[in-house]
């Protein structure tokens, strides 16, 4: 049986046409942001050989802890020990977030000074301590944000840790300016990183 609410729903097309436009409006912001990141990464042209491999990719799924999302993976290079991704994730009802996502060969492309970016003020970074990098939601046993931790549990996190993944979160309160947002934090993202033989960040 069905309750009220319910019968309300499942008699009602409007909502999810609404859902459905929605969803088209978040996967045109994901393609704008990809192109922001082809030309940053461009414009940088000790990244562009390794790290414009392939095309950015936006798929989308119903069933993240039982609700939609959508999620931008560019660049991406996937081995099964080897990874280095940037992901951006769209969870309905939660929030945006962008995810640099690191293991195996990748971990050199770091920068020296890793842990000073991570505790700079003018981004709040969250680290990933999850022995699960697939997991995207903000509970404790999975973020914590880097400025809690001090720089030497820092340090041994980053180095101890199967993988690791420096993320960035998103609410929706001011969804005009998320465009921009999004744009700036794939920025400050890729700054954490340089490939070896260049001296020069991103």
């Amino acid at each position: 049986m069905l309750s009220p609410h319910e019968l309300s729903i499942v008699a009602d097309q409007e909502w999810i046409l609404t859902k459905h436009q929605i969803l088209e409006k978040i996967s045109k912001i994901l393609g704008s942001l990809s192109k922001d990141i082809q030309q940053h990464i461009s414009d940088h042209s000790s990244f562009s050989r390794e790290l414009s491999r392939g095309l950015p990719r936006i798929s989308k799924g119903e069933n993240y802890r039982q609700l939609p999302y959508l999620m931008l993976d560019y660049p991406a290079l996937f081995g099964k020990e080897d990874v280095f991704a940037l992901r951006t994730f769209f969870w309905w009802g939660n929030f945006f977030s962008i995810n640099l996502q690191v293991s195996g060969k990748y971990r050199s492309f770091f920068r020296n000074d890793l842990v000073n970016l991570l505790m700079n003020k003018d981004h709040q970074f969250f680290i990933c301590i999850h022995e699960n990098p697939w997991e995207h939601h903000f509970e404790a046993k999975n973020f914590i944000p880097t400025e809690k931790l001090g720089e030497t549990t820092l340090t041994n996190l980053l180095q101890s840790h199967p993988f690791v993944k420096i993320t960035l979160k998103y609410g929706f309160e001011n969804w005009d300016q998320l465009p921009a947002s999004l744009s700036n934090g794939a920025r400050a993202l890729l700054n954490l990183i340089s490939c070896p033989g260049d001296e020069k960040a991103l």
